[in-house]
């Protein structure tokens, strides 16, 4: 399950999605996020899901690889789904188990919120599936720029998205060792009482935390051997461009917008 996380990988591609600016891709999934809480009802959720599944296409970013990479995060989704149908007590009465009741509205409810987290994690792990961690600390800085004349530290925060969006598979590559090894022990993750389950999670917290110490200072020796010294007066390599795709694309982005809300309405 760990190899299966797909957030923080890039999957390299010459689409439409990985030649977009990373400054339109970022606003793009920041004004999403905001977008889909205007989905209210069925009309609305299938106008959200065929502009997400038209992106996924254009990425294309294999849909059996995106679905693998799901599967950390299906079991988030199944918990949402059942506290509404638990906590919801709307409309008529579909079943009845002695003090449990299920009705109508707490299945539409949790169907149409899972619906909506799963387009989030969709259109946010396509952001790092198709964008470097390079390009999206550059698209970071550029975008809080203006920042800077507040003396806020914008290429420092950039750089610790990045960072943090690049060792998110390192860690989970690392944690699958680390249980591999552990089972290899007799040590079980996966049956027997809940306490003895957790019990079973200290030995894989304790190297899991000193290989992530490790790493970060074998990172910290590397960028001062190369005369990191932060942000003032570096110059960047690569020259963010924004073309007419991108503009195109959040355009696209705001007749969603429109539409959502003519059909919520």
């Amino acid at each position: 399950m760990m190899n299966s996380m797909i957030i923080g990988k890039y999957v390299p591609g010459e689409s439409v999605v990985h030649r977009m600016d990373p400054r339109a891709k970022l606003l793009l999934v920041f004004a999403y996020i905001l977008i889909v809480f205007l989905a209210n009802n069925a009309g609305s959720y299938v106008l959200l899901g065929a502009y997400t599944a038209l992106l996924v296409f254009m990425s294309k970013v294999p849909f059996s690889f995106i679905l693998r990479g799901l599967k950390p995060v299906i079991w988030i989704i199944i918990i949402t789904f059942i506290l509404h149908i638990i906590m919801t007590k709307e409309g008529p009465v579909l079943l009845e188990l002695g003090f449990l009741s299920v009705h109508q509205g707490g299945v539409i409810q949790g169907l149409l919120i899972s619906l909506r987290f799963l387009f989030l994690i969709l259109i946010t792990t396509l952001l790092t599936l198709t964008t470097t961690p390079i390009q999206v600390t550059d698209g970071i800085e550029s975008l809080l720029g203006p920042l800077k004349k507040l003396k806020f530290p914008v290429h420092e925060l950039a750089l610790m998205m990045s960072i943090s969006l690049r060792f998110i598979p390192t860690l989970m590559d690392e944690t699958d060792k680390i249980i591999k090894a552990q089972t290899a022990r007799g040590v079980d993750f996966s049956s027997g009482p809940i306490m003895d389950r957790l019990k079973a999670v200290v030995p894989l917290l304790v190297p899991l935390f000193i290989g992530s110490f490790k790493r970060a200072e074998e990172l910290a020796i590397a960028m001062e051997a190369r005369g990191y010294r932060g942000g003032e007066g570096r110059t960047k390599y690569r020259q963010l461009t924004w073309g007419a795709a991108d503009t195109i694309m959040l355009i696209t982005l705001v007749c969603l917008a429109v539409g959502l809300l003519f059909i919520r309405n």
